[in-house]
């Protein structure tokens, strides 16, 4: 269902694209947007390694949560600048290209975990993340990304 890597040399393991989720600052989720376009906007991201599930957050309406709600199919993307070559300029970078299925979680117990992981990934530490939580859960989704299939590539970029 999935296609094959065509620079296959350059393809990373599994484990490999599983550290550069956790490591990542930022993805992109791409949706099927209206009238067929893609839609595609960068998000702050959490990732579950052992379930293999990505999450992340959206206001209760809108047009990302239109699209997900007309097809659960989604791409996501992320990616981590390993280290910077001894010249001072260029990177070697792995990315990730993950597809799977997006919901909602109504869990209300899962939300609060969630919400708090994506908080102390972006927060300093002074933040109030409880305060956070309770003046602005009530008005936030959680979207809870099944991965089926993922790839990873590692790259010198020149």
């Amino acid at each position: 269902m999935f296609r094959a890597m065509r620079r296959f040399k350059q393809q990373t393991t599994d484990d490999a694209c599983r550290d550069a989720l956790r490591r990542a600052k930022r993805g992109v989720l791409a949706v099927s947007g209206d009238d067929g376009y893609p839609y595609a906007v960068p998000l702050d991201f959490v990732f579950d390694g052992d379930a293999g599930v990505i999450y992340v957050h959206s206001a209760l309406a809108g047009y990302k949560m239109d699209a997900i709600a007309r097809c659960d199919k989604v791409c996501f993307t992320a990616w981590v600048e390993d280290s910077l070559d001894e010249d001072g300029w260029s990177y070697h970078l792995t990315s990730v290209v993950a597809f799977g299925r997006a919901a909602v979680v109504t869990d209300e117990a899962e939300r609060a975990l969630r919400l708090r992981q994506l908080g102390e990934k972006y927060f300093p530490q002074e933040y109030d993340i409880d305060k956070d939580l309770k003046n602005n859960m009530p008005r936030a989704a959680l979207i809870a990304i099944t991965v089926e299939h993922m790839t990873g590539k590692r790259v010198h970029e020149q």
